[in-house]
C-alpha cells in the first residue's frame, strides 16, 4: 500500500507569558495505509501534542515552524493540512480522512446528548447520510467492535456504560466516517487486560479490514510489542530513535529507549528488581542543550552537553539520534 501521511521538520510551540515553550521539535516521520505506527514515550514527551497538530487541535497560542509539513495523500490527492484554513476545509482533518481516539472516553462523549444522537451527527456531517441510514451504520459499528445489544446502547448515554464498553463506543464513533488515518492516543491506558488485549486485537483487524493507517500513542512499549509495525521513540520533542518494531525493542540504540524497556517488569524474572529510568524529563521551558536526554543518561559524554546529536542509520529503517552509535556502519 502506498504512503498516507508525511511529516517532517514538524516543530511546535507556543506563546507563554514566560516567552515561547517549545514542545514538538523537528520530528519527521512518514505512515503507509495499513500501517500501525507506535509513538512511545514517557509523560511529557510530545507525544499528544504531535497527534493533535495532525488534525489542527492545538490552542491558539499553537506556533508552527516555518520548516514544518504535514501531508496526508488520500484518494490520489495530497492534502496540506497546513494550509487549511475555516471550518469546512478543516472537517476534512477533523473526523473525515482522520479521526481520533481520546484515552479518556468522556472525552469525546457529550454527557447529556445520547451515543447514538452524537454518531448519527457526525455521519450526516461527514458522510452525508439520511439519519436513518446514518442510525443503521452506526448500530452496525458498535455491533462490530463487540458491543452487545447495539440497538439498545445506541440511545444510551456515556455514563450509562462501562469503561470497557465506553472504549469501544468510542472506537465504532471514530471508525464510522471511515478515516484514511486513525489516531489512537492512549486508548487500552484506562482498561483492564484483558478489555485491553481485545481492543488491540478489534483494531489490527479493522487496519486490515479497512486498510487505514494507525498512528498509535503510549507511554507502555509492551502494547506496541503487540500493536504496531514500527516504533518511534519521543523523548522531550524529538524522536530519538526510530524502526521496525522488532529491531528496537530486541536491539534498542539509544539509551532512553533502553531504560524504557528496562523499566518493564519481567515475567521470566518476577525477584528481578525494576530499574526506571533515572531522574525526570524536564520541564519545557529549561530545555538541556545538546542531546536533551543527557540530564538523566547513564553513559553521557562532555560532547552530550553541548552537541546535538544527528540521527544516523544503524541497520536497515533503524535510526538513532545519539553520538554513541555514530560509528555503527549501516
Amino acid at each position: 500500500m502506498g504512503g498516507l501521511l508525511r511529516v517532517r521538520d514538524l516543530t511546535l510551540s507556543f506563546g507563554t507569558d514566560e516567552g515561547p515553550v517549545t514542545a514538538v521539535d523537528g520530528v519527521s516521520f512518514d505512515l503507509d495505509q495499513g500501517e500501525v505506527l507506535g509513538l512511545v514515550g514517557e509523560s511529557g514527551s510530545g507525544k499528544s501534542v504531535t497527534a493533535k497538530a495532525l488534525m489542527l487541535l492545538n490552542p491558539s497560542n499553537a506556533r508552527y515552524g516555518a520548516e514544518s509539513q504535514m501531508t496526508l495523500t488520500t484518494e490520489g490527492r495530497e492534502i496540506d493540512i497546513l494550509s487549511l484554513k475555516g471550518a469546512k476545509a478543516l472537517r476534512q482533518v477533523r473526523g473525515d480522512k482522520i479521526s481520533m481516539i481520546f484515552q479518556e472516553p468522556m472525552a469525546s462523549f457529550a454527557p447529556a446528548i445520547t451515543i447514538g444522537r452524537q454518531m448519527v451527527e457526525q455521519l450526516q456531517l461527514h458522510r452525508g447520510l439520511t439519519r436513518a441510514d446514518a442510525k443503521m451504520l452506526s448500530v452496525e459499528m458498535l455491533e462490530r467492535v463487540g458491543i452487545s445489544e447495539a440497538a439498545k446502547r445506541f440511545d444510551q448515554y456515556a455514563f450509562e456504560l462501562s469503561g470497557g464498553m465506553r472504549q469501544r463506543a468510542m472506537i465504532a464513533m471514530a471508525l464510522s466516517t471511515k478515516p484514511k488515518l486513525l489516531i489512537a492516543d492512549e486508548p487500552t491506558t484506562a482498561l483492564d487486560v484483558t478489555i485491553q488485549a481485545q481492543v488491540i486485537e478489534l483494531m489490527k483487524e479493522l487496519v486490515g479490514e479497512f486498510g487505514m493507517g494507525i498512528l498509535f500513542i503510549t507511554h507502555d512499549l509492551g502494547v506496541i510489542a503487540q500493536t504496531a509495525d514500527r516504533v518511534a521513540v519521543m523523548y522531550l520533542g524529538r524522536i530519538v530513535e526510530h524502526g521496525p518494531v522488532r529491531d528496537v525493542i530486541r536491539r534498542p540504540a539509544h539509551p532512553y529507549t533502553r531504560g524504557l524497556i528496562d523499566a518493564l517488569p519481567k515475567l521470566t524474572d518476577l525477584g528481578a528488581p525494576l530499574t526506571p529510568v533515572p531522574g525526570d524529563i524536564p520541564s519545557p521551558l529549561e530545555r538541556p542543550a545538546g542531546c536533551v536526554f543527557h540530564t538523566r543518561c547513564p553513559v553521557a559524554e562532555a560532547r552530550c552537553r553541548t552537541h546535538v546529536p544527528a540521527t544516523r542509520t544503524i541497520r536497515s529503517r533503524h535510526s538513532a539520534a545519539c553520538h554513541l552509535v555514530e560509528g555503527v556502519s549501516v
